[in-house]
Order: structure tokens, then sequence, then C-alpha cells
């Protein structure tokens, strides 16, 4: 079997015709938006894309979502560990039993995004991740919402930022009490866990899931 990764003169001749991605010093293409950060290229070499499937990484990756909202992801995985640390791990069961002191200690922790919405949808979204159970658990409800293709885009400007799975996604999620599930909210936690795979074709990474080979 030949090796599918790209030639050194494949790679080049690939960033001339897709200027969305960057050939690195390794070698190998990234989107302009992980090639620049270290912590970000190393999220996307590492993580984005690949399947979560529990119930403990699933709450983590839509608890930071949310808190992403109108901040850029960069910002979100540097303050990662102190958000682990401030939330008990995301452990849903300890989340789901915060009260308003914990309120008050989670807005006075400076090494974290202090907004008071967004602390209480993530305490709400714990309880509603317990009550979830009782319906086969909130990873397999949200890769419930898995769609039959996924995109292939070739720029940046070909990917989508909502899909009419991330509408129905949201609007079920809200209805067993989540919020902050917007529906472009809803697509970027299906690319992050696997759902979807929106590596531009060309990228070293797209395929990499196993979700959907290429």
């Amino acid at each position: 079997m030949s090796d599918p990764t790209p030639t050194a003169t494949e790679q080049s001749a690939l960033e001339l015709t897709t200027p969305d991605l960057i050939i690195g010093d390794d070698g190998l293409a990234r989107p302009v938006w992980a090639s620049s950060d270290d912590v970000l290229r190393d999220y996307y070499d590492t993580e984005w894309g690949m399947p979560v499937r529990d119930e403990h990484g699933m709450f983590e990756r839509l608890s930071l979502e949310a808190f992403q909202s109108g901040l850029s992801w960069a910002t979100i995985l540097r303050k990662r560990p102190a958000f682990r640390a401030a939330f008990d791990d995301f452990n849903p069961d300890f989340v789901a039993e915060y009260d308003e002191r914990d309120v008050e200690r989670l807005l006075g922790d400076a090494a974290i995004v202090r907004n008071r919405a967004k602390i209480m949808a993530t305490i709400g979204n714990a309880r509603a991740t317990v009550q979830l159970r009782d319906k086969g658990g909130l990873s397999k409800f949200v890769w419930s919402f898995q769609p039959a293709v996924t995109p292939a885009p070739r720029s940046a400007e070909e990917v989508p930022s909502r899909s009419a799975e991330s509408v129905a996604l949201a609007r079920a999620l809200r209805n067993e009490g989540f919020s902050f599930v917007g529906p472009t909210t809803m697509y970027a936690l299906m690319e992050a866990v696997g759902m979807i795979d929106t590596h531009l074709v060309g990228s070293h990474r797209r395929g990499s899931s196993g979700v959907w080979p290429e």
C-alpha cells in the first residue's frame, strides 16, 4: 500500500493552489489558524476532530465551546488547565452540585472567563447532563445527530458555520435543559469531537479520526 502522506513536492504544489493551507517546518500542511500558534498547532495535530464518545469528555468540550462564544479559541485553550481546576475537572456530578458560593468563587477566579451567564450555564448543563443519563447519556445523545456525510472543504470559505444537524442538536439540547448551545456553537462542537471532518482537503489531518476515512 502506498504512503498516503503527500510528498514535499506535492505539499508545495498544494500550498500554491490552496492558500488556506500552510506548509510547516515539518513539511505538513495545516490551515492558517493552526499554523502560527504552538498551542493551536498542538491542539490541531493531536486533538481537534478526534472522536469523543464519553460523557466526561463531551461535557468538557460542550462547556469550553460555550465559554469560547465571543472569544478566541486560543484564549480558551490557554485557560483550559485553570478551567479544569476551577470546575472539578468538568465532572458533571460535582459541577451539578455547585451553589451560589461556587458561583462567587468562579466569578473571583481571574484564571478563567468570569462571565456569570456562562458559569450558570455550565452548572445548569451539568445538571442536565446527569438527567440525560436516563436517555443514554450526553455523548450518545449528541452523536445521534451525526450527519450522513461530512463536508470536504478546500478553503476556509467552504467550511460551514452551521448545518441542519447542528440546528436540530441545539434545539434538542435546549429541550433537555441545556443553554449556550446555539447552532453555531454546536457545529463547532461537532467539528471538535469528530462528528464531522472539516479539515481542509490536503491537510495532513484530514481523515485522521477514522470516522470519515478518505
